[in-house]
């Protein structure tokens, strides 16, 4: 049984697609797309079956009649729209000797100055920013501390760049990459 919103969504989505002037071939891509993909498997596999067979050797072809399948070709069913071609991924350009950088994607990133360095490889960063009062209209400054993994050696003081990274310990879930500016000594 099928739930009353589920149901709904669907015939939405036939409603539109037939008001598109599409009809019900929006709705059937992939079976068209599955069935030309099989077609040119089993081409090819007929064409290798065929090369197998013009490979043996002539004293064994008399032994033993060995006899190609027929290739049989479906028709293939023309596509009711053009699909779009598929994105090509790009590899990453290499530099001399060195391996591709690796791109962290949508992580977070977040500028703040170095509030305490008394833990091993971990510096807390104060990160401040200014938020607009719902009611009054008056920016407000709003601060919050974060816990950042720190390999470049930052002290109190400095402006870093942190980024979001999977969570190292029970509070940290930030690292440094960044040192901006140092704090004058």
């Amino acid at each position: 049984m099928v739930s009353k919103k589920k149901k709904d969504e669907t015939d939405e989505t036939v409603d539109a697609a037939v008001e598109a002037g599409t009809g019900t071939e929006a709705v059937d891509e992939t079976p068209v797309e599955a069935s030309a993909e099989e077609t040119e498997g089993t081409v090819e596999a007929s064409a290798a079956a065929e090369e197998t067979v013009e490979a043996a050797p002539a004293g064994e072809e008399a032994a033993e009649p060995v006899e190609a399948a027929p290739a049989e070709e479906k028709p293939k069913k023309a596509p009711a729209r053009k699909a779009a071609p598929k994105a090509e991924k790009k590899a990453a350009p290499k530099t001399d000797g060195e391996a591709p950088v690796k791109k962290s994607g949508k992580r977070a990133e977040k500028i703040g100055v170095v509030k305490s360095d008394k833990m091993t490889k971990t510096v807390v960063v104060r990160v401040d920013r200014l938020v607009k009062h719902p009611i009054y209209r008056k920016y407000v400054k709003k601060r919050k501390n974060f816990m950042a993994h720190d390999e470049l050696g930052a002290k109190t003081g400095d402006k870093v760049r942190i980024v979001e990274t999977r969570p190292l310990s029970a509070r940290k879930r930030w690292r440094v990459i960044e040192i901006i500016q140092r704090a004058e000594r």
